[in-house]
């Protein structure tokens, strides 16, 4: 083994976290993953409202759950219900599911806090809720102030992990449209959220390399691609080119070109 690895926790995590984004693998490419990879995951979000249109969808979030990986559907899908006022049924649908976890957001509708608050202390009381905080529009802006305050409520109300919104693009939310971490806001979040408690979406191989040499090799991060799993531990490692001499000790680092 090589020596002066960051050291990584075995599953159960509660840090240095690891969310993919499953947009519709077949039964045998999810068999694939986890035999490959599943150690390395944390959660899987079925993302938006694939698993409404997918086949043997029940059949994955079975295979992850025996995997110790936490299933939950995108939380688009979760506005969809809301806004039709159609809680109870969404309820039954991830019950049926086989769904252990769930995301509350609000990055499609506008929905008070207080309300949301009230439906993650709900959830929280039967399945593990990661929230997200921030809006899928580019054009809807919050200042950093209200980016903390909602991150801080939430997790009071019940939330294991907020999660710092960015779509599967990269490119909203915490990032510019040129998918660069806006590093003011992020910097405010780091200062005033507890560390442990955010996933940050990082769908790119640059955002994850900049959170990694920002927060450390247990940096929670998300909507990972399936195929990036493996790749993005060995960031976390320094096994990786972008990352190779970050976790060594300086008299080491005297050998970089």
């Amino acid at each position: 083994m090589i020596k002066l690895l960051p050291e990584r926790k075995e599953k159960p995590r509660h840090s240095g976290v690891t969310m993919v984004m499953d947009k519709g693998l077949g039964l045998r490419q999810a068999q694939d993953l986890v035999e490959t990879s599943g150690h390395l995951i944390d959660f899987i979000k079925l993302g938006f409202g694939t698993s409404m249109v997918c086949r043997q969808v029940k059949d994955k979030a079975w295979l992850y759950r025996e995997h110790d990986i936490k299933v939950y559907v995108g939380g688009t899908l979760f506005e969809a219900f809301l806004v039709r006022d159609q809680l109870d049924e969404y309820l039954g649908y991830i019950e049926e599911l086989g769904c252990d976890a769930v995301e509350v957001s609000d990055g499609c509708i506008r929905m008070d806090q207080e309300e949301k608050c009230r439906i993650i202390r709900q959830l929280a009381e039967d399945y593990t809720v990661v929230s997200e905080v921030g809006a899928k529009a580019d054009d809807v802006v919050m200042a950093a102030g209200d980016w903390v305050q909602a991150m801080n409520k939430e997790l009071e109300a019940g939330s294991s992990f907020v999660i710092g919104e960015a779509r599967e693009s990269g490119t909203v939310g915490i990032y510019g449209k040129d998918g660069c971490a806006d590093e003011a806001l992020i910097h405010e979040i780091v200062a005033r959220v507890p560390g442990e408690k955010v996933i940050w979406e990082a769908p790119a191989k640059h955002q994850q390399t900049w959170f990694i040499r920002l927060l450390g090799a247990d940096v929670n991060l998300g909507n990972i691609a399936p195929s990036e799993v493996a790749a993005l531990e060995t960031l976390r490692l320094g096994l990786r080119g972008d990352t190779f001499f970050d976790f060594l000790p300086d008299h080491l680092k005297e050998r970089k070109l």
